[in-house]
């Protein structure tokens, strides 16, 4: 027996009313880039500066004992990650502690690295504080410029891929929809203050590659029943074409966030941050897939030129394997 989330024939009219699915992202899209001028974003200690500090112990670390030998000293933002390596002895217990910069300044002040490691010392009394290293504004600015670049980078490389597998219009549907997932992402961490950081940027990546591959389903469908339905007008095969991808679609989407439901529930605190971004990635990108991709291609429509053999239907380069 065959589980099956979606009917396996349906004839959902997406386009009946495509300009309020439009409204309504551009509405959201305002909104997070308000909120982010407004409020700016939570950087965490990657980009906005502070000290780590190595430790290592002969006994278990247990992080949750750690934050809370170090919440009384109400530094912020605070990051506890345990260390594994498999060239690690048993008694060689690592831990990473990583803490923001205090009022602006370029690192956290020794007094404040000594009252840390005097809190763990009544943890863990056999802790040993094997290195602490500061990372300066200037550092956390370059990370910031670095990775704005990858991301435009990652969305310019999308637009020129398909551009050269599909059509102009295919591209600039499917950068709409990548641009779209991306500030509605940044959008909802600037609204709700959850902390931001590299994890976050790969995050985003992430979702970029996500939902480009539901956007390229979709379009090589709808680049085959072009050619399939040749007297239908665009709205119909893109209505087909979506009907016949949206089992897949969804079952994609709803296995996906199974995963990431759990490991946000029970990964830590130290992924959760990089979980949520990837659930609200994954929802916005399916969205993004069928109401904002499609509905720029329907708004721009596309050129079939039937003179041309059926394996490169779009141009020259549209049979170009992904």
């Amino acid at each position: 027996m065959r589980l099956k989330l979606v009917p396996q024939n349906t004839s959902f009219d997406f386009f009946s009313r495509w300009k309020v699915w439009l409204g309504i992202s551009g509405l959201m899209m305002v909104i997070a880039f308000t909120s982010f001028m407004l409020q700016g974003l939570n950087f965490g200690i990657d980009f906005r500066g502070g000290t780590t500090i190595r430790t290592q112990s002969a006994q278990e670390i247990d992080v949750g004992a750690y934050r809370d030998a170090i919440a009384p000293l109400e530094l912020g933002d605070v990051t506890i990650t345990e260390i594994f390596d498999p060239t690690f002895g048993d008694d060689e217990n690592v831990a990473m502690i990583r803490i923001q910069a205090q009022d602006d300044a370029e690192a956290v002040s020794a007094a404040i690295v000594t009252s840390v490691e005097e809190a763990l010392t009544v943890t863990a009394p056999d802790i040993q504080f094997v290195s602490v290293e500061s990372v300066g504004p200037k550092v956390s600015g370059e990370l910031i410029q670095t990775a704005v670049i990858a991301v435009a980078l990652a969305i310019g490389a999308v637009l020129v891929y398909i551009w050269l597998r599909f059509e102009w219009q295919f591209a600039l549907g499917a950068v709409a929809a990548l641009v779209h997932d991306v500030i509605l992402t940044i959008g909802i961490f600037s609204e709700l203050q959850i902390r931001f950081d590299l994890a976050i940027i790969a995050a985003l990546l992430t979702i970029v590659g996500y939902s480009l591959n539901d956007t390229v389903v979709v379009f090589d469908r709808v680049r085959e029943n072009l050619r399939k339905y040749k007297k239908k007008d665009l709205k119909e095969v893109l209505n087909i074409s979506i009907n016949e991808t949206l089992s897949r679609t969804v079952m994609t989407s709803v296995t996906t966030l199974l995963a990431l439901i759990s490991l946000y529930v029970l990964g830590g605190d130290v992924i959760r941050g990089f979980v949520f971004a990837m659930i609200w990635g994954v929802i916005v990108g399916t969205y993004s897939s069928v109401f904002v991709a499609s509905t720029i291609l329907l708004w721009l429509g596309v050129k079939r030129d039937w003179s041309k053999p059926s394996n490169t239907a779009g141009n020259q380069f549209a049979n170009i394997d992904a």
